[in-house]
């Protein structure tokens, strides 16, 4: 595994990524919610998770090859969903979805990105999973479905940790919430930045691919933000999740639980994970960080439904504690978008290359050969 040794750590790439991209943008990818508390608590309490080495134990080598529903992935680490992933580099969502193909790990597709579940699918031959934002309209939600069917989704992605949209002041002063508007100070932001702008021009403004076909035609900024408000309806219940049980074939998932009330729930549904989650502190500032509730939920329902995690997780030894903590695989967002826009086309395989790196130096560190045998390394 290779990767640029100028850009050698993912606070590396931040910062490059700070340097590269205009200030609305890396605003939005880089911020959270309210006093941005649960934000930083996020990676606080991960990184208060420490691991017991085991040196004078036999160790034949370490491999970090998972299986999660029935495909064997070369890491237990994936890319998570992101929205408006082109505002912060313009093909970004091409860009990763061909590093995670390439590397075999999965990548997660939002509804509100800016490719759509077709080319997404087209790119990484059928293996990347597709995150539903919840539509009110239900023949909108069946065609949605229907889509990620046909493209060979081998996994939906429900998410239900968006029942309101989060309050975000650097989103509202940038004019980054809905309804979205372009201001003068975001106008020059942009002409600070040479090669984002002209890679923006390359590959055209960014839209929501997958929704598009469903939008109104000469929609201006103001009416795009009123239809994506009466487009989505967030708030997911066991009456709306039942019948995507019955219509969706595949593995079903549900993102952004923080409870083991909404496990018992999603396991009473018939779901086959969960994705333990807050959405990156993007949504609760007073809510916990994801790997307390992870904790408690790997310890009641292990077995019962696969559990993951994500929110909070930036760096390989971010990896390991999770997966010590009782999470059988993880999902990383803004540290593929560091990667991605501090690094343009090369930034989805540099990312990859440091987390992969990084994780295997852990585990050879603690002499864990397997994946499942984190826990084993835990300090209680």
């Amino acid at each position: 595994m290779t990767y640029n040794t100028n850009y050698p750590s993912i606070d590396d790439l931040r910062k490059r990524a700070q340097q590269k991209i205009p200030r609305f943008a890396f605003e939005y990818l880089d911020g959270g919610c309210n006093e941005d508390v649960n934000l930083h608590k996020n990676t606080a309490d991960i990184r208060a998770v420490e691991l017991k080495p085991y040196y004078l134990s036999p160790h034949a080598g370490s491999s970090m090859k998972t299986e999660l529903f029935g495909h064997v992935y070369d890491a237990p680490f994936g890319i998570a969903p992101v929205g408006l992933q082109g505002l912060m580099w313009p093909n970004a969502p091409e860009i990763l979805a061909k590093a995670a193909f390439a590397h075999n790990i999965p990548f997660i597709l939002s509804t509100v990105s800016t490719s759509s579940i077709e080319r997404i699918s087209e790119i990484t031959e059928g293996r990347a999973w597709f995150q539903l934002y919840h539509p009110a309209d239900t023949a909108l939600r069946d065609d949605i479905i229907r889509r990620a069917a046909a493209a060979y989704c081998p996994v939906l992605v429900l998410l239900c940790d968006v029942p309101a949209f989060g309050y975000r002041p650097r989103d509202i002063r940038n004019g980054l919430a809905m309804p979205p508007k372009m201001t003068l100070r975001n106008m020059l932001q942009i002409l600070g930045k040479p090669e984002w702008a002209w890679q923006t021009l390359l590959h055209g403004q960014p839209n929501f691919a997958t929704m598009k076909k469903y939008m109104p035609k000469g929609l201006d900024l103001k009416q795009l933000g009123l239809y994506m408000n009466q487009t989505f309806s967030g708030r997911l219940n066991a009456e709306r999740i039942a019948p995507i049980r019955d219509k969706w074939k595949g593995k079903l998932v549900l993102k952004g639980v923080a409870s083991e009330e909404d496990t018992e729930m999603a396991i009473k549904l018939g779901l086959d994970g969960i994705i333990v989650s807050n959405h990156g502190g993007r949504q609760l500032d007073a809510g916990q960080s994801t790997i307390k509730p992870l904790a408690a939920i790997a310890q009641k329902y292990k077995g019962q439904i696969k559990i993951m995690m994500d929110s909070g997780v930036r760096t390989g030894p971010d990896i390991a504690r999770t997966l010590a903590s009782g999470a059988e695989f993880a999902f990383l967002g803004r540290s593929f978008m560091y990667g991605v826009a501090a690094l343009g086309k090369q930034g989805g395989n540099h990312t990859i290359s440091i987390l992969k790196t990084q994780l295997q130096q852990v585990m050879d560190q603690i002499c864990c050969e397997k994946v499942e045998d984190f826990p084993k390394h835990l300090i209680p």
